[in-house]
């Protein structure tokens, strides 16, 4: 591994935006120039390693900005980058251009292959200068609605809160304690909820906008070119919601009935729906840093890859894992090309979810990590639907591991596992809603929020019967704090076809765990030198979209949770 400093030691830098399009153009015009096939490829070389650097630079700023929205500094670099990255995109596109017209394409395909064209070729059906101003007005929203969700604060007991640490207490054992942490917390939503609906209804219309510049017909056209759907469209994508509608919905709904009668809650209501066990759900032990170090314990078990890429990036303080003041919500992996190493963001808050987070995000690092030799950087990582195969799966590898964070280790695979069967439901109504959002560009926030109810009632119609007593989320709100819808639209479906993928790693690692772990680091490896569908027939795994494949990958699993001793 490249040997670098900690974290809290790489140099700040905002990169030039008006300099890096510079340098960009000057390598296309000397590789319009280029005499051979040789010399082209090593411009192309040239220009992947200063791209390198730049990538190295931006990623930089934007993990600052996430841990502390509150510092100017970072709040400046991060507005200045939102308004110079489509001046990038421009220049880059111009590259693009020229190598697809290049005389020596077929050369060029020889060396990067024939998938690098096809990329680049969805990449000009995503962008032409006529939209740069909308793209820069897209990136202020995105940082916006981080803005807004990062400040929420939560009165509680004479404590103020940020939404992640609410978490321990709407999952308290006590009843009382959960529907007074949920009054809290709810209210503190409904107080931004008109600004959120603000901030996407601008969002939605500047992207409908941009759509119809390029001449498509609505967004949902170009958010799949934009998301680099190469090998499936929005037909598949509604077969595919049909097969978990049909099979998961019925199934995540006795798993609730049986989780509200293992619990002894008579009258369920919203706020009962987050206690699995009826003495309190699993929380795993010790603080952060011990359970740093219960992780070394478990990558060093699983394999020798893992435990000393895991110590590494504990080593060099690759992970910021604790929910604080001024941090944005949630959890991600990103990374630094020029380090060659990910970086792990999360919010820790004293419930099960810090070791879902953790192994979770671990999954992308280490396939960031096996895949870090590829030479073309559009290969390093694959398509958002293909990366969370990395990080779902890793999640269940650990499965056999989690006596070290858990008292009680049959009680979180419980958990863990019927969450993620219920999660599918869940999934593909945040897919059918954008899908519909974008068809309906000019559709009212009432519009929205009750087609959002209505698609409720359809895939998870046992949840909709637990909020009779919450009015915010009867209303249809709920997919306000859904970030990816305002952020990355049509990223979440990938969620949900990963994680049927990621079933299938677990029923193969129960009967041949070596196979399962073989295939597993194969894929990786891999990166993202084919699209979704082929990575998966790769690894010698069924393709989601198939008819019967959800049925085929669910039913195993049921017999799983059976034999948890809860």
């Amino acid at each position: 591994m490249k040997e670098i400093k900690k974290f809290e030691e790489w140099p700040f830098k905002v990169p030039s935006i008006e300099k890096t399009k510079e340098k960009i153009l000057e390598f296309t015009e000397e590789f319009k120039n280029a005499k051979d096939a040789n010399e082209a490829i090593k411009i192309i070389n040239r220009l992947n390693k200063f791209n390198d650097k730049f990538q190295n630079e931006i990623t930089h700023v934007e993990v600052l900005y996430t841990l502390d929205t509150r510092n100017k500094k970072y709040e400046k670099a991060m507005n200045t980058l939102n308004e110079g990255l489509p001046l990038i995109q421009s220049a880059a596109t111009l590259f693009i251009k020229a190598y697809l017209e290049s005389e020596f394409l077929p050369d060029l395909e020889k060396k990067y292959g024939t998938f690098l064209t096809k990329m680049y070729k969805y990449q000009l059906k995503a962008f032409d200068d006529r939209i740069i101003e909308e793209l820069i007005e897209e990136n202020k929203l995105t940082m916006e609605y981080d803005n807004v969700t990062a400040g929420i604060r939560v009165e509680y007991k004479g404590n103020i809160y940020n939404l992640p640490q609410m978490g321990k207490f709407l999952q308290d054992n006590d009843r009382k304690t959960r529907q007074e942490a949920s009054l809290c917390y709810y209210k503190a939503l409904d107080e931004v909820k008109d600004k959120l609906e603000d901030i996407y209804d601008k969002l939605v219309k500047v992207r409908d906008k941009m759509a119809k510049k390029l001449g498509y017909k609505n967004y949902v056209e170009l958010g799949y070119i934009r998301m680099n759907r190469y090998d499936y469209n929005k037909d598949d994508v509604a077969k595919y919601r049909e097969q978990i509608n049909e099979v998961v919905t019925p199934i995540a709904a006795k798993l609730l009935k049986d989780q509200f009668k293992r619990t002894g809650i008579k009258n369920p209501e919203y706020y009962d729906m987050s206690l699995t066990f009826k003495d309190g759900n699993p929380t795993p032990l010790g603080t952060t840093s011990e359970k740093i170090e219960y992780a070394k314990k478990m990558y060093d078990e699983l394999s020798k890859e893992t435990s000393d890429f895991f110590r590494f990036m504990a080593e060099h303080h690759l992970m910021d894992l604790e929910a604080k003041e001024g941090k944005v919500s949630g959890g991600y992996m990103t990374y630094f090309p020029v380090y060659e190493t990910p970086f792990i963001f999360s919010n820790f808050n004293n419930t099960a979810g810090d070791v879902d987070v953790l192994t979770h995000e671990f999954g992308h690092s280490f396939q960031a990590h096996m895949s870090k030799g590829i030479k073309v950087p559009e290969y390093r990582s694959p398509t958002m639907e293909s990366c969370e195969i990395h990080s779902m799966s890793m999640e269940f590898f650990t499965h056999p591991y989690m006596f070290y964070f858990f008292d009680d280790p049959d009680k979180y695979k419980y958990q863990h596992l019927a969450d993620s069967i219920s999660f599918l439901p869940y999934g593909v109504t945040v897919d059918h809603f954008q899908e519909w959002v974008y068809e309906n560009p000019s559709a009212t926030k009432e519009e929205r929020n009750k087609k959002w109810h209505d698609l409720e009632l359809k895939y998870t119609p046992y949840k909709v019967e637990c909020y009779k007593e919450n009015k915010y989320l009867m209303d249809g709100h709920r997919w306000l704090l859904q970030s990816h819808i305002f952020s990355s639209p049509f990223y979440y479906i990938d969620y949900t076809l990963a994680q049927v993928v990621a079933f299938e790693f677990f029923n193969l690692d129960r009967k041949n765990h070596e196979l399962a772990w073989k295939r597993y680091v194969a894929l990786c490896k891999l990166g993202g030198k084919y699209p979704f569908r082929t990575l998966v027939l790769k690894s010698h795994l069924k393709d989601p979209f198939e008819d019967g494949v959800v049925k085929q990958t669910i039913k195993p699993l049921l017999k799983e949770l059976k034999s948890y001793k809860i």
